[in-house]
């Protein structure tokens, strides 16, 4: 069912799906199009009639579009040459016109050339990979595409192939000269010259790339390099504004739905790596604690056997060896996004989605008795009547607390990416009276307001609101709102991911019609609105600014909104009126002292000076010499190492169950050990622990505030 909110959207895209036809019956002369310009056409007039925020689809247009593509498609810029680039200068104002209806040449123009080049690399890489490395002299190695050009000759291609396959070797050089260090003196312990080591790890090297050339050469077909081209064109107008190819789109829905036994991560193919995409709330893989979006997958093993070297392996291939049976062990070998390298085991299983529900616990520190709402995402089961909604679950928790007669409630949305927006504005609603949650504004419409109309409140004590960089969309709506009011501090990073945008699938085939989301021409997620607060500024790109702000390991991680050059503006509009929360507490006062706190904080001033220096390890350059080498991932190590130490309360915090909690999963014990598991590790939450000593301020100063009206209120004695 569509709401009438929607009926300017669905009448854009009708009036878009007549524009596309009516072109498209128009054409007369030439040869028929074919299936590359039926696509690209169709995807130009949709990204034209219909996105929030079209870019004039011209010269400029089209010169973005020429580097974006070339250095995509060459995401090292160690396959290509700048002479190639130059032959290939010819169409960089031309791309605007194959979108507006000309024929497409582009693509081809490059899959030729590339082609040729691939074969051309691959044998320089194995002349190199033929001769011995000496660890010993003094060179580095840029491995960050954005700091490189093309190579302008042969000569430079050479050199740069030859210092990064140097790297790679010498990475594992040094693991196997560890690993023999470790089990030296040993039973069954083998011990190899150094010279032995170092042809082994060139083995290894040469294994990896000759199955990355492979793919290049029969796996990555023309189709694809097409598929990538188009995905450039519509990610060009905003990150979130995405082409699936029909086999893709199937692909997406079929792998990533959980009907699989697997870790519960997607995972998406950047600049010739496999990357952590999204972690599955309440999968092995979010339950390990150790994997983040962003970590690259370096290798993959099978329990205790030899792991596979990820270089060169497609998305598909690698998820096909990540997925087993299940019960099974994975073995993970991931580079954070800090630098430092982890290896992760982990036991498949099914992904579990009903893991995925808010569910609450209550935290006793002496001072008082804290209830804890733990939302992974904005769930909504719009098929089922009687399905899960996230703001019935959490008006149910928040009702079990209030039985348990807490002093405060901590809401935590850390790591959540959002969801349904009808229950963000129903969440709000528990926590204040009736008033503007959200403003939503189409392409060309003034901004629509969605307000809680209810004018009871469900709970009016103490409140603060956890959230982090990976906090986004529906989570920056319930954070943003409850700080306008003043209803609670929003504690976390010093800002939330920055997606104030929605999306929604429009199909290709103009046949079948725009709203097939599965179309045989392939489908495209749209960007058809933009979110505002009720103050009038945009939660996208800026997000939501934490009241106090927490030092973390992601902070210098550059995964926000506001990292991607293609994301849409900051903007506001008018403010929608509404009346502050009167709380029996100066929320400013407790802002202040929690800051305050943090800021005196050793552990925190340890991972903040701990994050800092890593990040800046990681606009650097690489030593290729092995002590240098060795040096430099020695001072890594103990970064991280002090990180994670500091990561955990020295103290336990008391969390217990909310009364019939263990019930829940009483009768499934693998589900249990999680919930028992997920219990232990707010135990040692450094940032619950924090959130918590927040409540504990309001609570004082609304017993202090309680404590003087009343004394103001008893007779006086003459």
């Amino acid at each position: 069912m569509f709401s009438k909110r929607s009926l300017p959207v669905l009448v854009l895209i009708l009036c878009c799906a007549l524009f596309v036809g009516l072109r498209t019956l128009g054409k007369v002369a030439g040869d028929p199009p074919g299936k590359y310009e039926k696509i690209l056409h169709n995807v130009g007039d949709i990204l034209s009639q219909v996105h929030y925020s079209p870019k004039k689809v011209d010269d400029t247009f089209s010169k973005e579009l020429f580097t974006k593509f070339l250095t995509s498609v060459d995401g090292e810029k160690n396959i290509l040459l700048q002479s190639d680039i130059k032959d290939l200068k010819k169409f960089e104002t031309k791309l605007d016109d194959e979108i507006n209806g000309g024929t497409v040449e582009f693509v081809p123009a490059v899959s030729a050339i590339y082609k040729k080049r691939v074969i051309e690399t691959e044998a320089i890489a194995k002349e190199i990979l033929a001769k011995p490395f000496d660890f010993n002299t003094d060179e580095t190695v840029v491995l960050e595409a954005e700091k490189l050009d093309f190579p302008k000759n042969d000569a430079e291609k050479k050199d740069r192939w030859r210092k990064r396959l140097k790297y790679l070797a010498l990475e594992r050089y040094v693991e196997m000269q560890d690993t023999q260090e470790k089990t030296k003196g040993k039973e069954g312990a083998v011990t190899k010259t150094n010279e032995e080591m170092e042809k082994e790890a060139r083995d290894r090297v040469s294994k990896l790339i000759t199955r990355m050339f492979d793919r290049l050469k029969l796996k990555y077909s023309d189709d694809d390099r097409f598929n990538q081209y188009v995905n450039v064109v519509t990610s060009s107008m905003d990150p979130h504004t995405t082409f699936f190819p029909p086999v893709d789109k199937r692909y997406f829905d079929e792998q990533m739905s959980g009907r699989f036994f697997g870790i519960g991560a997607s995972l998406r193919e950047e600049e010739g790596s496999i990357k952590i995409a999204s972690v599955v709330t309440g999968s092995p893989a979010w339950k390990s604690g150790q994997i983040n979006v962003g970590d690259v997958v370096l290798k993959v093993g099978q329990a205790a056997e030899e792991p596979l070297d990820m270089a060169g392996y497609s998305t598909e291939d690698a998820v096909k060896v990540i997925r087993g049976k299940k019960g099974t062990e994975v073995r993970l070998t991931l580079r954070k996004t800090d630098g430092s390298t982890k290896v992760v085991s982990i036991i498949r299983d099914e992904i579990v989605q009903d893991e995925s529900f808010a569910r609450s616990a209550i935290v006793n520190n002496g001072k008082s008795k804290v209830g804890f709402i733990w939302l992974p995402e904005f769930y909504a089961d719009f098929d089922n009547p009687k399905g899960n909604r996230c703001a019935v679950d959490v008006a149910k928790e928040v009702i079990k607390l209030k039985e348990q007669k807490v002093d405060g409630i901590v809401m935590d949305l850390r790591n959540n990416p959002g969801g349904s927006l009808i229950d963000v504005v129903q969440m709000v609603g528990l926590f204040i009276e009736d008033g503007p949650v959200v403003q939503v504004r189409e392409r060309d419409g003034k901004p629509s307001i969605m307000r809680d109309r209810d004018k009871s409140v469900l709970y009016d004590g103490p409140l603060a609101v956890m959230v982090n960089e990976f906090s986004a969309s529906a989570s920056e709506i319930f954070a943003a709102a409850i700080q306008d009011y003043k209803r609670g501090i929003v504690i976390g990073s010093t800002s939330t991911y920055g997606k104030g945008t929605v999306q929604r699938n429009i199909g290709l085939d103009r046949e079948t019609g725009m709203y097939s989301a599965n179309s045989e021409l392939g489908s495209i997620k749209l960007t058809l609105q933009k979110f505002y607060r009720i103050n009038g500024g945009s939660t996208q790109l800026k997000g939501v600014n934490a009241d106090v702000v927490i030092p973390d390991v992601l902070e210098k991680s550059k995964l926000r909104e506001k990292d991607d050059p293609d994301a849409l503006p900051w903007d506001e509009v008018q403010r929608s009126p509404f009346t502050l929360w009167k709380a029996p507490y100066d929320v400013d006062v407790v802002t202040r002292n929690s800051q305050a706190r943090v800021n005196g904080n050793a552990a925190f001033n340890s991972i903040r000076k701990n994050t800092d220096w890593l990040a800046e390890q990681n606009d650097k350059t690489y030593n290729l010499n092995i002590d240098k080498f060795k040096a430099e991932k020695k001072k890594i190590s103990a970064a991280v190492k002090e990180i994670e130490a500091n990561n955990k309360l020295k103290t336990e915090l008391s969390v217990d169950d909310v009364p019939g909690e263990d019930q829940r999963f009483a009768t499934d014990t693998d589900k249990l050990e999680r919930y028992k598991a997920w219990k232990k590790n707010l135990r040692s939450d450094i940032y619950l622990d924090e959130a918590i000593n927040t409540i504990n301020d309001m609570v004082y100063q609304k017993n202090l505030a309680m404590g003087e009206k009343q004394l103001s209120s008893q007779p006086v004695q003459q």
